[in-house]
């Protein structure tokens, strides 16, 4: 059973991890990075927490700001201010490089920490990566009739498809995003990069996972596509995938 989670202060207020210490340092840890209104205690999460219990791997995951045990208000965070949040522990609860899987939005949040800090990463996993997702996939999804009440109200609810509460937009979250917007030219991460990518994603489409492996400036690049994979890809057999590709790594 995963016990209480750790706390530290963070940019936007106290942040909750865990963090389990490996066997050894002849490997690098492994960091979790979870996406939008996710925590970290989802299937994914723990399925790693497990694995790299069993295979002696340190293993960090945290909450954004706003989101699972942390502080503060999902209303209030954007991506900016979620990958500060996630620079904040890297920094003071690693040691040396390490291996970041980065799920969704926390696919865009492991590219900008990697753009940031590129002596960090040893290689990155990214599951169904979502960089500028606020600008190429949440932007143009809303009618015209929804955009106008983002930017006229500051916010927009809709029915959410993973959870019984409506899943929650604003303009802070569309505005920001657009400052960090990393697809539009090659993207400078040069370490092993490994995309995990469901073909019914509806979330993220399979093209916008293809489209960012192409502006990725890593030599080793694999792309494993799963024909009926949907956007959690949280499976038996797709988090079999998972913990077999960071075996390989």
């Amino acid at each position: 059973m995963t016990g209480p989670a750790d706390y530290m202060d963070g940019p936007h207020g106290r942040l909750a991890y865990r963090r389990q210490a490996g066997r050894g340092n002849e490997k690098p840890g492994v960091v979790w990075l979870g996406g939008f209104r996710s925590d970290m205690l989802g299937t994914k999460a723990e399925h790693l927490s497990e694995w790299a219990k069993a295979r002696g791997r340190t293993y960090l995951r945290f909450d954004y700001s706003g989101h699972g045990e942390s502080e503060g208000r999902f209303e209030d965070g954007c991506i900016g201010d979620w990958a500060a949040d996630a620079l904040a522990v890297i920094d003071a609860q690693t040691d040396g490089p390490q291996i970041f899987v980065g799920s969704s939005m926390g696919g865009w949040i492991a590219a900008l920490l990697a753009l940031k800090r590129p002596e960090k990463p040893a290689a990155i996993v990214f599951i169904a990566p979502a960089p500028d997702f606020t600008q190429k996939l949440m932007w143009p999804s809303f009618l015209a009739e929804q955009q106008q009440t983002i930017m006229r109200e500051g916010k927009l609810e809709l029915p959410s498809d993973y959870s019984d509460e409506p899943d929650l937009y604003t303009r802070k979250l569309i505005e920001d995003g657009a400052k960090h917007l990393i697809m539009d030219g090659p993207v400078a991460i040069r370490c092993p990069v490994r995309v995990l990518q469901g073909m019914k994603d509806d979330a993220v489409p399979y093209a916008h996972a293809l489209a960012f492996a192409d502006l990725l400036e890593s030599k080793d690049v694999e792309i494993l596509l799963t024909p009926g994979g949907d956007h959690r890809l949280s499976t038996p057999p797709d988090l079999a995938r998972l913990t077999r590709v960071l075996d390989a790594l």
